[in-house]
């Protein structure tokens, strides 16, 4: 049985513009020149997309809000 529910999305879309806010995109440039980097963007159904990013270590995770804070401690579950 497959579970992978992805299929053949990339974990990164390629036209992020047509998923991130404004200010998103604008934080995720600012964060990235301290290491952190875009991992995925879930892209569930009918729900906004969830921006996940590692920081430069890899040891920490955080949720990007539609606003561009980041939650450091986001109830998700991620596989390893």
């Amino acid at each position: 049985m497959d579970n992978e529910k992805r299929h053949d999305s990339e974990p990164i879309p390629k036209n992020l513009e047509d998923w991130l806010t404004q200010d998103q995109i604008m934080a995720l440039k600012h964060v990235e020149s301290f290491g952190w980097e875009l991992k995925f963007v879930r892209r569930p159904a009918f729900q906004d997309p969830i921006v996940v990013l590692y920081s430069g270590d890899g040891d920490t995770i955080g949720v990007m809000g539609k606003d561009g804070k980041i939650d450091m401690n986001p109830d998700i579950n991620i596989r390893k």
